[in-house]
């Protein structure tokens, strides 16, 4: 980088290149975990280039190069992935062991969870009383409801989600 800054275009090259690498596989590995498929790896590595060439006089000169080059590649990643409306998602198969009110709660508490899973219908009502405030499991549910345990599971997550919503309208 220093023989670059300093005039030396063979070196500025070729340090392009290993950079342009190097933001190539940072990029691949990102969007492998982020399971979004590599169509805008090439768009990363040269927005990282580009923003490496119009902002070189902002390197400090320290004896490493990489943790400036990795914080702007990092940051061109996350942009491209904001682009693309990547947001994550986690597994709701889990949820059940955690939904479970604990022993002793507050009856205020439970006062304000009833008032607020009245706002459901009735099939997500019963769905969400029967697993978070009785802890009964999603099988015994599903299998009392006459549904699968992936159908159980799916109407959980969006009465969650929705008393989520709810709470948040009511506790501004």
């Amino acid at each position: 980088m220093r023989a670059a800054l300093a005039g030396d275009e063979a070196a500025y090259r070729r340090l392009l290149e290993e950079i342009g690498r190097s933001v190539r596989g940072m990029a691949r590995s990102a969007f492998a975990r982020a399971r979004v498929g590599d169509a805008d790896i090439e768009d990363v590595v040269q927005e990282t280039l580009l923003a490496i060439h119009l902002k070189r006089h902002t390197w400090d000169g320290g004896p490493r190069v990489a943790p400036w080059v990795n914080a702007i590649a990092r940051h061109k990643i996350i942009d491209a992935m904001r682009r693309r409306g990547v947001r994550r998602a986690e597994p709701i198969e889990d949820f059940e062991a955690t939904l479970a009110a604990p022993e002793g709660e507050d009856p205020h508490t439970r006062g304000d969870v009833e008032r607020l899973i009245r706002t459901l219908g009735p099939r997500q009502r019963d769905i969400v009383t029967s697993i978070s405030l009785e802890g009964q499991s999603i099988a015994a549910t599903a299998a009392r409801l006459s549904m699968s345990e992936v159908a159980v599971r799916v109407a959980l997550h969006r009465a969650l989600k929705a008393l989520a919503a709810a709470w948040r309208s009511a506790n501004p």
